[in-house]
């Protein structure tokens, strides 16, 4: 009753705000790795959070764990925040694959920009991570100039990393970030 009262609230936000949330569902999957695009300012995160609980579904974020200090680490678990050493030479691979191990439900999403800059050099981990868990990958968008966002497709990889990866641009190159001219068709 809570959860549903909630995600009702913050559906109305979004309203307010002129914000709506593609009707789009990922049906019959409980783990799947989402790419999420295009990332150019931190209200993508909460816009993208407030989304994902919309669609009830079980979001979770690798986050730099210099960030879990009291008491915005109490904040960013409970949004589904996981956090990582980047300092040390983890296997984010390896530890991601166990995370869906140990989760009967989880959309593990993923910002492979890597920064809210233009950055034509994708980090490929969320490629590695689902073949290695074996979990489908979804691309997910938000789209700042028609204000919504959601899911755009299930994306089937063809094992050829660098097309999959320009393919992928390709698909969530249509979509607007909060600062275009930092987004995935950002000149350079």
């Amino acid at each position: 009753m809570y959860i549903c009262s909630m995600n009702k609230l913050l559906k109305f936000l979004l309203k307010i705000f002129g914000w709506k949330i593609d009707e789009f569902v990922p049906e019959g999957v409980d783990k799947c790795v989402v790419v999420m695009g295009p990332h150019t300012s931190n209200w993508d995160f909460i816009i993208g959070r407030i989304t994902f609980a919309n669609y009830g579904v079980n979001a979770k974020f690798l986050i730099k764990k210099e960030l879990f200090f009291f008491p915005l680490g109490i904040i960013l678990k409970k949004m589904g925040g996981i956090p990582v050493d980047r300092k040390v030479n983890n296997n984010l691979t390896d530890f991601a694959s166990q995370l869906f191990k140990e989760c009967d439900t989880m959309f593990l999403v993923f910002t492979p920009e890597g920064t809210r800059k233009y950055n034509d050099r994708w980090k490929k981990g969320f490629y590695y991570i689902a073949k290695k868990a074996e979990v489908p990958i979804y691309l997910a968008y938000i789209d700042y100039e028609k204000k919504i966002g959601g899911f755009d497709r299930l994306y089937t990889p063809s094992g050829d990393v660098e097309n999959d990866i320009k393919e992928i641009k390709t698909i969530l190159s249509k979509y607007k970030g909060k600062f275009p001219a930092q987004g995935i068709n950002a000149p350079l």
